[in-house]
């Protein structure tokens, strides 16, 4: 089945649709839960690809999509009293649809999906909003299916953690997921990634809100 890969402006469109309605802030009456830090890992990207955008499925120009299952990843970063962070720089990383990361190291360069951009960025709205197209997260050995984030802002201590797939058998038996001894801050990085209604080419989508300890910007 032929496929027609959306425009950034009908990505930008897909993430609103989305995402029907988002949380104003200061209304939580409750404090939130900090997302939990953790590990960078060895295979942040060691060279830039040559897109670096917030559609990792496109490299550019070209019109050959990596392979695997279209993920839309959306989220809000806020403080724990649910004030958006803006203008944060939100990165992701991960692996291809053959357990493959970008990093020189990070497996099998014969396997690499080059189609596949391995890392984007993007900066938070003035809601602290951010959206990407990427592939639902694969499993590789020693790990269970996961997308690195990193959140940084000016005059901020970078951040950094992971998301994971809810219901994904592996997940009990992570090592670095199981350092996370609290069962509320470990369930805040497990999210579902649920099938698009009417979706033609079972697209997914997974909403992963990321609480920050950080002070709302002056």
């Amino acid at each position: 089945m032929k496929y027609s890969y959306p425009t950034r402006r009908e990505l930008f469109k897909k993430s609103l649709s989305l995402s029907p309605f988002f949380c104003t802030p200061g209304l939580m009456a409750e404090a939130l839960t900090l997302t939990p830090r953790q590990t960078e890992g060895p295979f942040y990207p060691d060279k830039m690809p040559l897109d670096t955008d917030n559609d990792l499925l496109i490299i550019n120009d070209s019109i050959t999509p990596a392979v695997g299952i279209v993920a839309y990843l959306r989220g809000k970063v806020t403080d724990v009293k649910g004030n958006p962070q803006r203008n944060a720089l939100i990165e992701i990383w991960q692996v291809d649809n053959n357990g493959v990361y970008l990093h020189s190291r990070g497996g099998s360069r014969k396997k690499l999906d080059s189609n596949f951009q391995g890392y984007g960025r993007f900066l938070t709205d003035s809601k602290g909003n951010y959206f990407f197209r990427t592939l639902k997260p694969s499993p590789y050995s020693g790990r269970t299916p996961h997308i690195h984030m990193s959140v940084s802002a000016k005059g901020k201590e970078k951040f950094t953690t992971q998301c994971y797939i809810k219901g994904e058998p592996r997940n009990e038996k992570d090592f670095i997921l199981k350092r996370v001894k609290d069962s509320n801050a470990r369930n805040s990085l497990i999210v579902p990634f649920n099938p698009v209604k009417g979706s033609k080419v079972q697209e997914v989508s997974a909403k992963f809100d990321i609480v920050l300890g950080w002070t709302p910007e002056s």
